[in-house]
């Protein structure tokens, strides 16, 4: 969502946009063909904060540097009617190819994940009153966006807000080009859905999320490559 992690000044002169997947990385649409594939167990390979990372419309990721994953935080906001914010994002080239997203991105320096995920909400939507609820999710995902490859270790944190004014002025020059709007969409309206939404499968794991609560343990979801 530019060359960033290499201090927040430089990621605020070109700080990028949220990828394919918006929320990540890419998922499909409802109807869609099936990317996703049976989550493997092993280790993660991270990227030392400071590599050279762009930040993209979903999420962070590594340019360059093969097997290495980008550590992202991710935002599961929900308003006092149980309503979630995800941003509009697309292909700088190609703005019919759409996806809907969570807000969050890849960690800076030597922040913590729950640092980097209300910083990301911040600059991502302007809303900075919430309270930061446990990790609900955790997601491997690859793709490509803006003519790189993308790989990602992804958690999902849960957050309320009682603000639903969003504020877009922070966005980076990237993200204005990728990312064409935000907007609360309430479970129903997700589960019918026919665009692209990520993670795959997010309107099953909000109703689940809103019938039982929090997990007791985060969810390891489906990885994703694409």
């Amino acid at each position: 969502m530019g060359e960033r992690e290499r201090g927040t000044e430089a990621r605020r002169r070109e700080r990028g946009a949220g990828a394919p997947g918006g929320v990540g990385g890419p998922a499909v649409a409802a109807g869609g063909p099936a990317v996703a594939e049976a989550t493997a167990g092993g280790g993660v390979v991270e990227t030392p904060e400071g590599a050279g990372v762009s930040k993209v419309p979903g999420g962070s990721g590594v340019d360059g540097e093969a097997g290495a994953v980008r550590r992202v935080s991710r935002v599961v906001l929900l308003d006092p009617d149980d309503r979630i914010l995800l941003l509009h994002g697309h292909e700088p080239a190609r703005p019919a190819e759409t996806w809907w997203f969570t807000p969050g991105g890849g960690l800076e320096g030597t922040e913590t994940r729950e640092q980097a995920a209300l910083r990301e909400l911040a600059e991502e939507t302007g809303i900075t009153e919430v309270t930061l609820g446990p990790v609900l999710w955790k997601r491997r995902c690859a793709f490509p966006f803006d003519g790189r490859r993308w790989e990602q270790d992804e958690w999902y944190y849960l957050a309320r807000t009682d603000r639903t004014a969003t504020d877009t002025t922070g966005h980076t020059d990237l993200e204005r080009r990728s990312v064409s709007g935000l907007r609360w969409w309430t479970s129903e309206e997700l589960s019918v859905a026919h665009e692209t939404v990520y993670p795959t499968r997010l309107a099953e794991l909000l109703r689940t999320l809103l019938d039982e609560g929090p997990p007791s343990a985060p969810v390891l979801l489906e990885t994703e490559r694409v």
